[in-house]
């Protein structure tokens, strides 16, 4: 009875450090999207993740101590707790910027991966007690299997996740029926927006432009999976919405396909191509194929709106579907202009501190307003007139769109500016980064001339091969405009150090910081009324403290 008790708590030891660390992980496969090849590509691209050093370094310890010194069952199981105890311990999370949250499906996936570790546990012992071996060589094959199914516990989470596949395929078909019938029942009109970015802020500003005269209901913040804009539909959509703004993503092809089978719009949106997520796509013809299915599933008398300022939604502009095609452009170079488009165009652009102010005329009407509001960011110009382009589609005017814009707020994290208590101006960019937004935002720094201008930032990421190239381009033109640079991890932010160093950008105002963290009680301690504080992009917890290690410079 003695003997099969030490294996029990041998095993048991493991089997909670085993739990501790699925629950952890976790939180890294929701972030992925419970996308288990994306998981797993993400756990086996780091040492650190496929081989954390203590508990592996623990568990093999304590396996060859107990077998080199092992002279009695005592002193074997003594030696296997400890290191079971050690090894099984969970290391410290470090700065956690996006919690785990315990929506049904993670439940459901967890208690799965809690009864598969319990389960193999109870079977070893069970199987070790009853086979007749050794009871120290018995110690010492279950704490092996338990570190074993430790180490392997981000397989076993994938493991779970199609154990449950089934039931969660008949709760997302559930689901997807219930939008369905709801857009069904209300009938809006509905708008699809997709592009590499300036999605969410083009969805913000064309929901509040229509809302000055309709009821216009967009997905919530980013929402743009199938079962996001399905979640936003059931719960939060009203009866009488008139138009839902439906925000797209996608990481491969397909995935816009099968938001629009959802939910049929006859406004289709594109606001950029570029290499934002091309680690994913892979090239950006990939990108610009993805983000045409919203265009393809659009009626023959549906609209299209594009930025013309792009060639490669010009490309798209010349395929002629649907019907009618929208094309908006801030371009001072009017060389690529035709007869038709551009057909909304922003002219005498002008950013100041107190925002953005141009004047918007229709080429086919001949008709122009003056546009002034509090937004930043020369770039968001083009999703202004995207916007406008819309709403005059819908019916309004453009100096009612003039005055309904001068209420406009920036959407959440997307180059907000606030004067804090303390006289510091804080510019927040920190959703992500694109090099696009990435200079508008930096423009913005530089319109702040009273005092010190430090950038924090952690780089641009998902550019795939254009990492190193687009990044070094950043500090270069960080150069310009800040006065004091914190890079947020060496590894990933060392091309916009070499871009700094390459603009003879001074050494002593450039530091590399592991977390934001550090970088924010420094600049709180360093910095004083006047100074201004721009964070462009914040990287998730995939690339974080566990997820990644950080090396100074």
């Amino acid at each position: 009875m003695m003997n099969v008790i030490l294996l029990g708590v041998v095993a048991l030891v493991w089997a909670v450090g085993a739990c501790l660390r699925l629950y952890r992980q976790m939180r890294f496969f929701q972030i992925e999207e419970y996308k288990n090849l994306r998981y797993l590509r993400w756990w086996l691209a780091q040492r650190a993740r496929w081989l954390p050093m203590r508990g592996t370094v623990a568990g093999i310890a304590g396996l060859i101590v107990a077998a080199v010194v092992g002279d009695t069952v005592w002193v074997t199981a003594a030696i296997l707790l400890i290191a079971a105890a050690v090894g099984a311990y969970p290391e410290p999370l470090g700065e956690v910027k996006k919690a785990f949250v315990a929506t049904p499906r993670a439940r459901r996936i967890i208690g799965t991966g809690f009864v598969l570790i319990v389960g193999l546990n109870v079977l070893a012992v069970w199987g070790l007690y009853n086979s007749g071996i050794s009871s120290d060589w018995a110690l010492w094959i279950v704490a092996a299997s338990g570190f074993a199914l430790w180490w392997l516990v981000p397989p076993l989470l994938v493991v779970a996740n199609g154990i449950m596949a089934p039931v969660e395929a008949f709760v997302r078909w559930r689901f997807y029926r219930m939008a369905q019938a709801k857009l069904r029942a209300v009938k809006p009109v509905a708008i699809g927006i997709t592009g590499s970015y300036g999605k969410t802020s083009t969805k913000t500003y064309l929901a509040h432009l229509l809302n000055g005269r309709y009821r216009a209901f967009p997905t919530p913040k980013s929402w743009n999976t199938l079962m996001g804009v399905c979640r936003a539909i059931n719960n939060d959509m009203a009866r009488d919405a008139e138009y839902f703004i439906c925000e797209m993503g996608a990481y491969v092809r397909g995935e816009i396909q099968g938001i629009s089978r959802l939910t049929h719009p006859t406004i289709g949106i594109i606001t950029e191509i570029g290499p934002q997520h091309l680690e994913r796509f892979g090239s950006l013809e990939n990108i610009a194929i993805a983000k045409y299915e919203l265009i393809k599933a659009l009626p023959p008398d549906g609209v299209a709106v594009f930025n013309w300022d792009n060639p490669h939604l010009r490309e798209m502009v010349g395929r002629g579907h649907p019907q009618t095609i929208l094309t908006v452009s801030r371009s001072e170079d009017a060389s690529t202009f035709t007869a038709q488009h551009p057909r909304f165009v922003a002219s005498a652009v002008q950013e100041t501190l107190e925002g953005l102010a141009f004047t918007v005329t229709d080429r086919q009407s001949g008709q122009h307003a003056d546009f002034a509001c509090g937004l930043y960011g020369i770039h968001n110009v083009n999703n202004l007139l995207i916007a406008v382009a819309v709403c005059v589609q819908s019916g309004m005017s453009l100096n009612e769109l003039a005055i309904r814009i001068r209420t406009l707020q920036p959407a959440e994290s997307r180059l907000v500016r606030s004067v804090q208590p303390n006289g510091l101006t804080i510019i927040n960019d920190a959703y992500s980064a694109n090099p696009v937004g990435a200079v508008g935002a930096l423009r913005v720094l530089g319109l702040h001339t009273g005092g010190r201008r430090l950038l924090i930032t952690p780089g641009m990421i998902e550019l795939g091969e254009l990492h190193a190239v687009e990044n070094r381009k950043l500090g270069q033109i960080a150069a310009q405009y800040a006065t004091d640079v914190i890079l947020v991890g060496a590894a990933q932010t060392r091309p916009i150090y070499e871009g700094l160093q390459a603009a003879g950008f001074p050494p002593d105002r450039l530091q590399v910081m592991e977390t934001v963290s550090e970088a924010i009680a420094w600049y709180q301690e360093q910095f004083k009324a006047g100074d201004t504080v721009l964070f462009l992009n914040d990287l998730p917890d995939t690339y974080n403290s566990l997820a990644t290690p950080q090396r100074s410079k």
